[in-house]
C-alpha cells in the first residue's frame, strides 16, 4: 500500500518562500506520476503541478505558472514543490497524489493515493 506524508508548510508572508516535501512509500516510486493539487476553505480541490514518472515532463496551472516548481529525486522517494512570490490568494491545504503509470493528469479522480496535506497559509 501506497503511503504519502506531506511536510514543510507553514505561516509565510506574500513574497516569500515555502518548499514542500512529500515522502513516498510502500511501493517503487519510479513506477508513479505525481502531483500536487490544494484546496482553500470554502472551495474545492484544485490541481496545481504534475510531473512523470521519470521527472522528464511538468505541467503547472496558470495561477501557479512562473512562480512554483515541481520536482522529484527517484532515489530518494521523494517530491517537492518549490514555491516562491507566495499570495495570500495561494493559501491552501495542499496534497501531494501518486498515480500508477508514467503519465500524470490534472484530474484529481485520476490519482490512486493521496497524502493528509499540509497547510501553507501566506499573510498579507
Amino acid at each position: 500500500q501506497v503511503q504519502l506524508v506531506e511536510s514543510g508548510g507553514g505561516l509565510v508572508q506574500a513574497g516569500g518562500s515555502l518548499r514542500l516535501s512529500c515522502a513516498f512509500s510502500g511501493r517503487t516510486f519510479s513506477n508513479y506520476a505525481m502531483g500536487w493539487f490544494r484546496q482553500a476553505p470554502g472551495k474545492e480541490r484544485e490541481f496545481v503541478a504534475r510531473i512523470s514518472w521519470s521527472g522528464s515532463s511538468t505541467y503547472y496551472a496558470d495561477s501557479v505558472k512562473g512562480r512554483f516548481t515541481i520536482s522529484r529525486d527517484n532515489a530518494k522517494n521523494t517530491l517537492y514543490l518549490q514555491m516562491n512570490s507566495l499570495k495570500p490568494e495561494d493559501t491552501a491545504v495542499y496534497y501531494c497524489a501518486a498515480r500508477r503509470g508514467p503519465i500524470p493528469t490534472s484530474r484529481d479522480v485520476s490519482y490512486d493515493y493521496w497524502g493528509q496535506g499540509t497547510q501553507v497559509t501566506v499573510s498579507s
